[in-house]
């Protein structure tokens, strides 16, 4: 079975500067504390230079968590899609997965923090097309759970799913005391005995 894909970006690309500069100020500041300034700044240029790549704050809000939305369902749908071999097992694919999902965990806290707190600020269609993208990823889980567990409903299965995610994306408040060494064997332990709890529970 091939790796999963790292949800990542090209840290060349000055847009991702920005896309990344922004996440960390929003959480720390929270949406309305931050300024288009204070985005310009912290990549080294004006305020107003940012408009030649971002109709606004908003807009800049929208692009990163559609962004990362995309980037999660794309390395998920990659996971299953090599998985259609014979030598793949369901466990090795939802390994994959879980890797998937503890690797932006440890690596983009901020995205997490910014995404709990400010989706609502992001316009429509743009919230509708993040939480299409949600969905789809969370699908990509429940085709593997449905092959490892045939018996348990479909509801039950998505509802497992996300309080996995619900676990591991609880890395901006958890993961600060120990080193991720440590917290990847930790999170993938927990993550798999809740999925085991959710499926056998009566």
């Amino acid at each position: 079975m091939t790796t999963a894909r790292t949800p990542t970006r090209n840290r060349g690309n000055r847009r991702a500067e920005i896309l990344d500069a922004a996440a960390r100020l929003f959480a720390a500041r929270g949406f309305h504390g931050v300024s288009i300034e204070d985005i310009g700044a912290a990549v080294g240029v004006s305020g107003p230079a940012l408009y030649r790549h971002f109709a606004g704050k908003e807009a800049l809000l929208a692009e990163m968590l559609l962004d990362v939305s995309s980037r999660l369902r794309e390395s998920a749908a990659a996971v299953v899609t090599s998985a259609a071999t014979p030598a793949a097992s369901s466990a090795e694919t939802l390994d994959a997965l879980l890797d998937v999902q503890i690797t932006f965990a440890l690596e983009q806290p901020a995205l997490i923090t910014v995404h709990d707190r400010e989706l609502g600020n992001v316009p429509e269609p743009h919230r509708r097309r993040i939480r299409r993208l949600q969905r789809l990823y969370v699908e990509e889980w429940v085709t593997v759970l449905a092959e490892l567990h045939p018996g348990c409903p479909a509801a039950r299965l998505r509802a497992a799913t996300h309080a996995v995610f619900g676990l591991l994306n609880s890395t901006p408040y958890s993961a600060g005391e120990l080193p991720s060494r440590d917290m990847r064997p930790l999170l993938r332990a927990m993550a798999r005995a809740a999925v085991d709890a959710a499926v056998n529970v009566r």
